[in-house]
């Protein structure tokens, strides 16, 4: 069982996870204890191509200086040789008598680190704050395990669960703190996604605005889903990146299909907030990881629903969730909820000869 040292540590890796990059590579943190529980060395991974956590801490030490030390680590050591070697023989050669993870790498190349380890003879506990460390990596575990981007699915409504009043007109629903929140989340975003049909009737910008419109340094991709033509004059054309457009259907095909080309463009975290029918085709399909709705204490009655049709007809096949979180924003409420179904996967990347895990995200390969 781990220590109140090893809890303690493992808190100090996630927070070294935190800063190394975000992107197509895994945010990893490690720290390295004396046998008697105190921190002798820590590190994080800084990039493709540059040593990993663990390896990075062990840098730190002269040699021998890590025998019978504990490494905490918040992803699996790896057990793959690319561009750096194996993760777990760097330990074992360091003479560290124990590891301590949090979650095992989902990886098809890279997994294998702990049993490389155990058949050293090092000690090795799995799972320690696996729930933090599976918050800190949820949009690149979705990656590995399931070939797509993580997607988050976003939309505003009364109480009532319209998302418009029956003239049209939804600016806004609801209050500045709750619309504050969501261009927060856009700029932690990597592509942002919406339907033709919003963006002919609503003209979005689809950028990440500071509370006085400035722009935020950091600007998710702007992508269309629908065959028709996006104007000259449509505000997303002053969108400081170019726009992707996918004229797909929004079926299981059409989305898994624009997905994909996501992913292999590098994007890990989509961002949907493209009306009723876009929210609607991710949640019947099951690619929707996370849910965020906004609800504003307001009736507006009417036939504008916040979400269409989800392919539900009798009460047997509701879609169930689960409730993460419900957080007041001045006068609304933020609902967090992620499906109870497991979500789908997107095969393209396996047929056609890809495959995922921490190596070949790292540079490795």
């Amino acid at each position: 069982m781990a220590s109140t040292a090893e809890h303690d540590a493992m808190r100090r890796a996630l927070a070294n996870a935190l800063r190394g990059p975000r992107g197509v590579n895994p945010q990893v943190g490690a720290v390295l204890l004396s046998p008697g529980g105190e921190i002798i060395a820590e590190g994080w991974h800084r990039g493709a191509g540059t040593p990993h956590a663990e390896v990075d801490a062990l840098s730190q030490l002269a040699p021998g200086a890590a025998r019978g030390a504990t490494a905490v680590v918040t992803l699996e050591p790896c057990n793959h040789t690319g561009r750096t070697g194996p993760c777990s023989e760097a330990l074992i050669a360091a003479g560290v008598s124990r590891v301590v993870y949090a979650i095992a790498d989902p990886g098809d190349h890279s997994s294998g680190g702990a049993t490389r380890l155990r058949a050293a003879g090092v000690e090795v506990e799995a799972g320690l704050l696996a729930d933090e460390a599976t918050a800190l990596l949820d949009s690149w575990l979705t990656v590995q395990r399931l070939g797509r981007p993580h997607v988050t699915v976003k939309w505003a409504q009364s109480l009532d669960g319209r998302a418009a009043a029956s003239d049209g007109t939804s600016q806004w629903i609801t209050g500045s703190a709750a619309r504050a929140d969501v261009h927060r989340r856009r700029a932690e975003a990597d592509a942002i996604v919406a339907g033709t049909g919003t963006v002919l009737a609503d003209d979005p910008a689809l950028t990440a605005r500071a509370d006085d419109g400035s722009l935020l340094p950091h600007q998710p991709l702007p992508v269309v889903l629908g065959t028709r033509p996006v104007p000259d004059e449509a505000a997303l054309r002053r969108h400081p990146r170019e726009f992707l457009q996918y004229p797909g259907n929004r079926s299981a095909g059409g989305l898994a299909a624009a997905l994909d080309d996501l992913r292999r463009r590098g994007v890990q975290r989509v961002f949907v907030e493209g009306g009723p029918a876009v929210a609607a085709s991710f949640v019947r399909e099951q690619l929707a990881d996370e849910l965020l709705v906004y609800v504003a204490p307001v009736l507006l009655g009417g036939d504008r629903l916040a979400l269409d049709d989800i392919g539900v007809t009798t009460i047997g096949d509701a879609k169930r969730l689960a409730v993460a979180s419900v957080t007041p924003l001045g006068d609304d409420l933020l609902l967090v909820a992620h499906p109870t179904t497991p979500p789908a996967a997107v095969h393209a990347a396996h047929r056609a000869g890809g495959h995922v895990g921490r190596s070949s995200s790292e540079g490795d390969e």
